[in-house]
């Protein structure tokens, strides 16, 4: 299977329907105050670098954006796999990417906050199994008995 990602916008009118399921997905189970999404025009400014991977027909079937806090630390954001591309590796694609784009960016380490409900163990054991690590909140969270934060080091 041919995949690309590359650095896009956000706003283009083809990853309507990624964010639509992603909007979906994060408020399906977590109450509103516990997510920590960011709107997709907030995605869209400097300082965030916004990752789609396509398949062979040039289809947007996975997203991530990777959120600057400082010189050294990025956070991963917004990241979705249509659930019904999901099983094929995307996941592990885009996280490829994404991670490889902080390393580009110079940070030495990659955080990201998640939920602690069942509908996220897949995402948890993902980021465990490329490396993530369990830390406490990080720039701009507080403890939140739904959030799960992780880090790694790059």
């Amino acid at each position: 299977m041919t995949l690309t990602v590359a650095i896009e916008t956000p706003l283009a009118p083809d990853l309507d329907l990624l964010f639509a399921r992603h909007v979906e997905a994060m408020h399906s189970d977590t109450p509103p105050e516990s997510i920590h999404m960011l709107p997709r025009e907030d995605l869209a400014v400097p300082g965030i670098d916004f990752l789609v991977l396509r398949d062979g027909q040039g289809t947007a079937v996975a997203m991530g954006a990777i959120k600057r806090i400082d010189a050294n630390h990025g956070e991963l954001k917004s990241m979705h796999v249509l659930a019904e591309r999901r099983g094929e590796g995307l996941s592990r694609a885009m996280l490829s990417a994404l991670v490889e784009q902080a390393r580009a960016r110079g940070f030495r380490r990659l955080s990201l906050e998640t939920g602690v409900q069942p509908s996220f163990q897949a995402a948890r054991a993902l980021y465990a199994g490329w490396g993530f690590t369990e830390c406490g909140p990080f720039e701009g969270y507080g403890p939140d008995p739904n959030s799960l934060f992780m880090t790694l080091a790059l």
